[in-house]
C-alpha cells in the first residue's frame, strides 16, 4: 500500500522540486468570506487576515501541472513583542478546513480555544488543504446522493440491501471519474504535505510549528519524512498510525467506537440524567433496528433511518460532552421525535438547514482513496461484514461496509511514505485512552515509526486532547514555545 521509506539523507524526494523554492510571500488582506461575527476583534484581540499561496497541481511536474490556490487565514499574535512565528494548525478529516480550526482556536480558552500563553506568542495560521473548501475544493457528489449515503443502512443484511448501497458508490465514482479523470491522483497526502512546505515559507518561518489532529496527525507524519530539517516543533495530537492498510484501519476504528460506546454505555447505567435508562446499548440497538422498518419523519420531512441514526450515534462519541445529546437523541426519537438525531447526524455530515453539503464527504474520499492502494473486493467486504459484526456488534458491520467507496474510486493512487523521520528534533504525539476515531493503540505506532516520537497520553475520552485537560495543555505549551518536550511516556489522569 505504501511507498518506500525514505532515506532520511534529504528533505523530501530527489526527484521533486523545494516547495519553497519559489520564495512566494503571502501578501495578507481582510479575509472575504469568514462569516461577518468572525471578522475583527475577537475577544482575545485578535485580527483576522487571508491570503493564498500557488502550489503545483502536481509536485512531480511544476511546471506542466497548473497551479492550486491554497487559502490560508492567521489569526496574529497578540503579543507582537513576544512573537515566536506562526503555528499552523489542520484538524483532520481529511477534508476539515484549517481555516475554520484556526478562528475557532484563536478564540482561547474560554471557548474551548488555544491557551492564552499559545495565542500571545504565535499568530495561528490555518490553511484548506488542497481539494478542502476554499483551497480548489473536489466538488463532484450530489446533494441528492450525499443523502442517500448517510441515510443507506449501515449493515446491509441481504443481497438486495447489499446492491442497493454498492449502486450508491458506484454511481459516485463515476461522477467524480467523470469531472476529474486523472487529477484525482493530485489530492494525496504527500502532495498536501508539499503544499505545507510551500505555506511554511510563505508566512516567513524558517521551519514549522504545527499543530495536527487526528488525520492532521498523518500529515504532520508525512512532512516529518518529507522535510525533517524544517522541522521547529510538531505536536500530533489523536494519532493514525501510518503503517496500517485500510482493512486495518477500518476495523480499528470499529474497535474504537464499540470501545467509546461501551463508556457511554456505562455511564447512562449510573448517571440518572440519563433517559434512555441503564440499558443504553439495548435502547440504541432498538432504534436502529426499528429505524429500518418504520422510519420517524424529522421536521423537514426526511426520514431518519438506520443511516441516519447510526450517523447520529457516530457524531455523539467524539466527546464525553456528547453523550447526554445522544441520550436524549434516543430518548426523544422513542417518542417519535426525529430532529435531535438529524441534528446530530447533519452535524457530522456537515449538511445545513437547506439540505446542502460542504466538500467535506467530496475530499475526505479524494484523499482515503488517493492514498490507499487497498481494494477489498465485494466478497470480502462481505465477508468482514459478518466477522465485525459478530466482534464490535453496533459498528463492525458499518466500518466494513464503509471501504465500498474506495473500491469504485477511480484514478492512479499516491501513497504516502511510512519511514522515519531521520534529523527530525522530538515530535509528541498525544493519545487518549478513550478515543474512539483514532483509537489509542496507535499513538505509540506513529512515534515508533516516526523514530523521534514522544508520546503524552490523557487517560480521558473523545477524540483527542489538547487543550482539553489541564496537565496535557501544561505539556504542550511548554513544547511549543520552550522546545521542551514531555518526558517520554507521561501520563496525565482524567
Amino acid at each position: 500500500m505504501y511507498a518506500p521509506e525514505t532515506d532520511g539523507a534529504g528533505d523530501g524526494n530527489a526527484s521533486r522540486p523545494d516547495p519553497a523554492a519559489s520564495g512566494e510571500a503571502a501578501i495578507w488582506r481582510p479575509c472575504p468570506d469568514v462569516p461577518e461575527n468572525l471578522v475583527g476583534r475577537t475577544p482575545g484581540g485578535m485580527r483576522y487576515e487571508c491570503a493564498s499561496v500557488a502550489v503545483p497541481q502536481d509536485w512531480a511536474d511544476p511546471n506542466g501541472s497548473g497551479t492550486f490556490e491554497i487559502a490560508l487565514l492567521r489569526a496574529r499574535a497578540t503579543r507582537q513583542e513576544n512573537r515566536i512565528g506562526s503555528l499552523v494548525v489542520n484538524p483532520g478529516g481529511p477534508g476539515g478546513s484549517g481555516i475554520d480550526t484556526a478562528v475557532y482556536l484563536s478564540f482561547g480558552a474560554a471557548v474551548g480555544g488555544l491557551p492564552e500563553e499559545i495565542t500571545e506568542r504565535f499568530d495561528i495560521v490555518g490553511f484548506d488543504p488542497r481539494g478542502v473548501s476554499r483551497s480548489s475544493p473536489v466538488e463532484c457528489i450530489s446533494d441528492a446522493d450525499l443523502d442517500a449515503t448517510f441515510g443507506a443502512d449501515p449493515d446491509p443484511r441481504t443481497q438486495a440491501e447489499f446492491d442497493e448501497v454498492v449502486a450508491i458508490n458506484k454511481r459516485v465514482g463515476e461522477g467524480c471519474g467523470a469531472k476529474y479523470g486523472d487529477r484525482l491522483t493530485l489530492f494525496s497526502t504527500e502532495q498536501a504535505a508539499r503544499d505545507m512546505d510551500a505555506v511554511r515559507a510563505a508566512v516567513g518561518d524558517e521551519k514549522l510549528t504545527y499543530l495536527g489532529y487526528s488525520y492532521g496527525t498523518l500529515l504532520g507524519a508525512t512532512y516529518a519524512q518529507l522535510f525533517p530539517s524544517k522541522i521547529r516543533a510538531l505536536v500530533l495530537d489523536g494519532a493514525v498510525d501510518p503503517g496500517q492498510d485500510m482493512v486495518a484501519g477500518s476495523e480499528s476504528q470499529a474497535k474504537g467506537f464499540e470501545r467509546a460506546f461501551t463508556n457511554f454505555t456505562d455511564w447512562c447505567a449510573r448517571n440518572s440524567r440519563c433517559p434512555i435508562g441503564p440499558d443504553a446499548r439495548g435502547a440504541v440497538t432498538d432504534a436502529v433496528e426499528k429505524a429500518r422498518v418504520s422510519p420517524v419523519r424529522g421536521r423537514d420531512g426526511r426520514e431518519a433511518t438506520a443511516g441516519w441514526v447510526f450517523y447520529a450515534v457516530i457524531s455523539s462519541l467524539y466527546t464525553e460532552r456528547g453523550w447526554q445529546d445522544l441520550a436524549t437523541a434516543i430518548d426523544d426519537l422513542r417518542g417519535g421525535d426525529a430532529d435531535g438525531v438529524f441534528d446530530l447526524a447533519d452535524s457530522y455530515a456537515e449538511r445545513d438547514g437547506n439540505g446542502r453539503y460542504s466538500n467535506l464527504f467530496d475530499a475526505n474520499l479524494a484523499v482515503n482513496c488517493a492514498d490507499s492502494t487497498a481494494k477489498p473486493t465485494l466478497a470480502q467486504i462481505r465477508s468482514y461484514q459478518s466477522q465485525w459484526r459478530a466482534r464490535y456488534p453496533l459498528f463492525g458491520a458499518a466500518l466494513a461496509v464503509g471501504m465500498l467507496p474506495c473500491a469504485y474510486w477511480p484514478g492512479e493512487r499516491d501513497p504516502y511514505p511510512t519511514g522515519e523521520a531521520k534529523g527530525a528534533p522530538p515530535i509528541v504525539v498525544v493519545g487518549t485512552t478513550g478515543d474512539p476515531a483514532t483509537p489509542y493503540e496507535q499513538t505509540a505506532k506513529l512515534a515508533e515509526m516516526l523514530g523521534v516520537g514522544v508520546v503524552l497520553t490523557w487517560e480521558g475520552e473523545g477524540h483527542t486532547a489538547y487543550p482539553q485537560t489541564e496537565c496535557v495543555t501544561r505539556a504542550v505549551d511548554r513544547y511549543l514555545i520552550d522546545l521542551r518536550a514531555p518526558q517520554a511516556g507521561m501520563r496525565c489522569p482524567r
